[in-house]
């Protein structure tokens, strides 16, 4: 007979196991330059670690493989001085990622064949004309970056659906990361524990270019956090440390799985159980 003792404890080691990612060791790719150049390597090297090929930029998910935003092919109206929409790339061109900020928007810099923009949005010029000394692009010509934050949330979907999924591997090639221990990516599982934060590694001088990735090595990511810098942009600030953004590395977002088979085996032992389940009589009863 199961007692009310061991159901609960079973149904808390069925949390407990629910919450647990299968993450294993995360392996961590980081380098910098002062080239693009300099971080190839290492950017080639996480693409490696997350196996398969580049995937087109379409619906539904490839199940392994990658995903990339390099912002260069964004249209000059989702450019600087324009506002870029937050579902742009799960929805325009679907890539499985949707973004969000407790600032007050996104922007994509403005490149010089922009028709009617040009030079004054060129990284973030637009924003102060100081910018461009202090960023560069890793694949010209455009940035990203967050507005009236330093904070961009990154929540995974089936690519062109709003089905929730998760990724193995997540990475981002920063531009002007001076101050250590600052610019970071936070991982988060399904149910929204988090799975560590890792720091981008910093380099002095400005124009610098500074890549992260990290593979779970199991589909457990289901959003990223991603802190660049201290600071936020703004006309006049040019005060340490003022980071954005270049090319996103990914894993293929594939489907949340169903609980694991041991968590049914032991709900199915609850159910039956709690079936069998009987008072025990008292002393002196019938």
């Amino acid at each position: 007979m199961l007692t009310s003792r061991w159901v609960s404890s079973a149904f808390a080691s069925l949390l407990a196991l629910s919450a647990i990612p299968n993450a294993g060791a995360a392996l961590v790719f980081s380098s910098t330059g002062l080239l693009t150049s300099d971080i190839v390597a290492g950017v080639n090297n996480f693409r490696a670690s997350l196996g398969g090929a580049l995937n087109p930029n379409v619906t539904g998910s490839f199940g392994s493989g990658r995903r990339e935003i390099n912002w260069d092919g964004v249209p000059a109206a989702f450019a600087a001085p324009n506002g870029f929409a937050a579902n742009f790339f799960n929805s325009n061109s679907p890539r499985g990622v949707v973004f969000s900020t407790p600032g007050t928007g996104f922007q994509v810099s403005g490149a010089t064949t922009d028709a009617g923009v040009g030079q004054p949005a060129v990284e973030f010029s637009n924003i102060d004309p100081t910018y461009p000394t202090l960023f560069a692009p890793f694949s010209a010509q455009r940035l990203f970056t967050a507005i009236g934050s330093n904070i961009v949330d990154v929540n995974l979907f089936i690519p062109g659906s709003t089905t929730g999924a998760l990724t193995r591997g997540f990475g981002i090639v920063f531009s002007d990361v001076d101050v250590a221990d600052t610019t970071s990516l936070q991982f988060f599982d399904r149910n929204n524990n988090s799975l560590g934060t890792f720091f981008a590694p910093a380099i002095g001088g400005n124009e610098t270019f500074s890549f992260l990735g990290v593979d779970f090595g199991s589909p457990v990511i289901g959003r990223v956090r991603i802190t660049s810098g201290n600071q936020i942009l703004g006309a006049g600030n040019i005060t340490e440390d003022l980071v954005v953004m270049d090319d996103f590395i990914f894993a293929e977002p594939t489907a949340v799985p169903e609980p694991p088979t041991l968590a049914l085996a032991m709900l199915a032992l609850i159910a039956a159980g709690l079936g069998r389940r009987r008072t025990v009589p008292q002393p002196g009863s019938r």
